[in-house]
């Protein structure tokens, strides 16, 4: 009995001796931190040739989702733009109010003939932004569901409706551009108008820069998909979203 019992004692002693135990006993999967600092390293690595990197990095960097692969910072990027788009067309819904016409308010008195118009290009801007959130989504849905058959099929329905939303911010701000090339120069609403142009100007390029920029994350997806896509496809996906009516993506 006592003999195996030492038997017994010089194995365990003999086991948690040696390296091989050592080895194993000290591994461990890869730290949270490791994957959060690989995560950081592929986000500024795609940030770096954006046309905007400074507003990429501050965006995605904080971005809570997976990040391992060039598809997935480019989901992030379209979130972000989407997010951007969403708070801009709201807050220009907001400032329809001012140019309701007299009132109570700091804004009493009537609308110069220069207001009148800034109140139709900001009604068309709205449309405008409506008409971006709509189209960032269905590019979201593309890189959601991308499938190797169809993937020329979706990148290109993904880039289309991406560089719509950036031609819808270009088409608000000319708008704006018409407004304050003519109008009424003495009127007591002026400061008023500066004041809405840029504001709204102001929310409509950030928009833009962060659209800008996930639109070569977009790009980027395409230049490292593994796969070697079939360009046919029947039909694009994302077509289920109803159209912008009164502004319902604003909400």
């Amino acid at each position: 009995m006592q003999t195996q019992l030492r038997r017994t004692i010089f194995t365990f002693l003999l086991l948690f001796s040696s390296p091989t135990f050592f080895v194993f006993s000290t591994a461990s999967p890869p730290s949270k931190n490791n994957r959060s600092n690989n995560a950081q390293a592929l986000v500024r690595s795609s940030c770096v040739h954006t046309r905007y990197p400074s507003i990429c990095l501050r965006t995605l960097s904080n971005y809570a989702g997976p990040a391992n692969s060039p598809l997935d910072v480019a989901r992030a990027a379209l979130r972000v733009s989407l997010a951007h788009a969403r708070r801009a067309c709201r807050h220009l819904k907001t400032l329809q109010s001012p140019l309701v016409g007299p009132g109570p308010g700091p804004n009493t008195g009537p609308l110069s003939s220069k207001s009148k118009r800034q109140r139709a290009a900001l009604s068309d801007c709205i449309e405008q932004m409506a008409d971006s959130v709509d189209e960032l989504k269905r590019s979201l849905e593309e890189l959601q569901h991308l499938e190797t058959a169809t993937f020329r099929w979706q990148m290109s329905n993904a880039q289309t409706w991406v560089s719509a939303a950036l031609s819808n911010g270009d088409s608000c701000l000319d708008g704006f551009g018409d407004v304050s090339n003519g109008g009424d120069r003495g009127s007591g609403g002026n400061d008023r108008d500066k004041k809405l142009r840029r504001s709204v100007k102001r929310r409509v390029t950030d928009v833009a820069r962060v659209t800008s920029n996930a639109l070569y994350m977009i790009n980027l997806v395409g230049e490292t998909w593994p796969g070697k896509p079939n360009k046919h496809r029947s039909s694009p996906r994302g077509t289920h979203f109803n159209d912008c009516v009164e502004h319902p993506a604003c909400a």
